[in-house]
């Protein structure tokens, strides 16, 4: 279970990756019309919950301790707050639809969540591999007195 619980969180990351990709492809895609972050949206709303959900119920039947499971329940919150952000930064529009400080600062915090998102995502792929290899017990050196063989 702990090795699967390594390679689904490794898929959620190369998720998180692909997020950003994605929304430099709807960002760069002229003209720009409402498909033009159609990859960015499924990933987001549909391949990262999934995965997210699939990391939380690994980590418990791991048996991860409770920090790892925080890690693995974290980036939903994260995804959630994400989908809030969007929908906050479009509905800060001027009459017109065009852009407005605001809606551009919220924006902002869009994509200052998700690189916040991939760090925490690191962190728990970083902890469940050590879940899964621990380190090895490092023998606890004896002491040698003086005049002592070594």
């Amino acid at each position: 279970m702990r090795k699967t619980l390594v390679v689904v969180s490794l898929l959620l990351l190369v998720a998180f990756a692909l997020q950003f990709v994605f929304a430099a492809v709807g960002a760069f895609t002229k003209p720009a019309d409402d498909g033009a972050y159609s990859l960015h949206s499924l990933n987001g709303m549909a391949v990262i919950p999934v995965l997210t959900l699939l990391t939380i119920l690994l980590a418990v039947l791991a048996k991860a301790p409770g920090r790892l499971i925080g890690l693995a329940v974290l980036p939903l919150g994260l995804v959630v707050l994400q989908a809030l952000l969007a929908m906050f930064a479009n509905a800060f529009t001027d009459a017109a639809g065009a852009s407005t400080p605001v809606g551009l600062t919220i924006a902002g915090l869009h994509a200052v969540n998700g690189i916040v998102a991939v760090h925490v995502v690191v962190g728990l792929h970083r902890g469940s591999r050590e879940l899964a290899n621990p380190a090895p017990a490092v023998p606890a050196s004896v002491p040698v007195r003086e005049g002592e063989p070594a």
